[in-house]
């Protein structure tokens, strides 16, 4: 139950701020490595979700 928690309160977190994130990625005077910090921060967030899991 707690894990339902961490993912609700993350995926409210992505579409309050989606918008801006969009906005700051798909910017052409930014960097080209902009989408790949972001695919980043998902797979670590990934493993640290996987981590907290304790083996059954």
């Amino acid at each position: 139950m707690n894990n339902q928690r961490l993912v609700i309160l993350l995926l409210l977190i992505a579409y309050i701020f989606s918008p801006t994130l969009f906005t700051w990625i798909v910017n052409p005077e930014g960097a080209w490595y902009r989408p790949y910090i972001m695919w980043v921060l998902v797979i670590v967030i990934a493993y640290a979700v996987q981590a907290r899991k304790k083996p059954s």
